[in-house]
């Protein structure tokens, strides 16, 4: 069963079922390995939620033609947004000691104290905890995301894209 001959419907439940994968590691890393997620973190975590949204009702609906690029352009807008996220976070991580931002305050208190144009320029101007490096296969948690988000776009381009013969 040759992957790049999947129809669109499958290519898209393997998406979602990517995304649902990468989120429950996600949880796992928080409450079993006891990596406490960062605000960026959190953010990338959006960003999978988003793609798994648009992937899951993909597959459900498997629209034709041109429509197909509705769902294509949420997982992509999921995945541009992760990948910005991505990056920003491991350009933080590689700062040098003396120039990490210092420690901020948790997310949940800057949703409640902070309009949310406000949040977003803190979370992104990042924080010491962001800086913190837990490398999982030799790669800090960021450039598994970042990999992971770039991947997830290409399969959702190509599955729009490619002509099927059926189904």
């Amino acid at each position: 069963m040759n992957p790049f001959r999947w129809s669109y419907r499958v290519s898209f439940f393997l998406g979602f079922l990517i995304c649902v994968g990468l989120l429950g590691f996600a949880l796992y890393a928080e409450y079993q390995l006891g990596m406490i997620p960062c605000p960026l973190c959190i953010f990338q975590r959006i960003g999978f939620i988003v793609m798994a949204v648009f992937f899951l009702l993909g597959a459900l609906f498997a629209p034709r033609g041109g429509t197909r690029w509705v769902f294509t352009g949420g997982a992509l807008l999921g995945a541009i947004f992760g990948i910005a996220v991505a990056a920003r976070h491991l350009w933080i991580q590689t700062l040098p000691a003396d120039q990490i931002p210092s420690c901020g305050p948790p997310l949940d208190y800057m949703f409640s104290a902070f309009p949310f144009a406000k949040v977003l320029q803190l979370v992104f101007t990042g924080s010491g905890e962001c800086a913190k490096v837990e490398p999982i296969l030799g790669l800090p948690m960021p450039a598994w995301s970042l990999l992971w988000f770039i991947v997830l776009a290409v399969l959702a381009i190509v599955a729009t894209c490619r002509r099927t013969q059926s189904k």
